[in-house]
């Protein structure tokens, strides 16, 4: 969600630097002004400078910790049943500046979906994804985001998520619904 709602970190709190993605602390007691809440993450600006604070960090913002999304009771039986679950997860990973998903943004370039060999039941996936710029620091935290949630699918044991920069992101890679959200449409 898109918010403006203003408050006071309840405790120190580690976050991620926008868009350079360094990790530091913020102070307990500093004013936040939360600006995205999206793919459990919060989007923050703190004496004019935007971070990410992790959604098991929600607690610091005064909201309850996202937990980490507990693999679905019963097994997926399938690559394609496996397969459509990464890109629903795939779906709740978000830039920290931007309110739409990975996918619709067009960041992601491929997923394949395999079994495991010798290993009933299990599978790996590799993703490639790209950023909306090179320069852009928050690439690892994204490339952990999104390889955190494919691993909380059940069967899947193995994930690899490389970073590509070709062919180099254009707006033109957005799916209609992403430009129509952002006002290019």
């Amino acid at each position: 969600m898109q918010t403006t709602e203003s408050v006071t970190l309840t405790r120190d709190v580690e976050a991620a630097v926008i868009p350079v993605g360094t990790r530091v602390t913020l102070q307990k007691g500093e004013q936040a002004r939360i600006t995205q809440s999206l793919g459990g993450s919060y989007t923050v600006i703190v004496n004019g400078n935007m971070f990410r604070i992790e959604g098991k960090d929600a607690d610091a913002l005064g909201f309850q910790p996202e937990a980490r999304p507990a693999r679905p009771a019963g097994s997926l039986a399938s690559t394609e049943e496996v397969e459509k679950e990464v890109w629903s997860q795939l779906r709740t990973c978000y830039d920290p500046e931007i309110p739409v998903n990975i996918v619709d943004l067009g960041l992601i370039y491929d997923c394949r979906v395999e079994p495991l060999p010798g290993a009933e039941n299990s599978y790996k996936v590799d993703v490639k994804m790209t950023l909306t710029a090179p320069g852009c620091g928050m690439g690892p935290v994204l490339r952990q985001d999104v390889q955190n949630k494919i691993l909380s699918i059940e069967n899947v044991d193995d994930v690899s998520v490389e970073l590509v920069w070709e062919p180099q992101w254009n707006q033109g890679m957005m799916t209609e619904a992403a430009k129509l959200q952002l006002g290019l449409l």
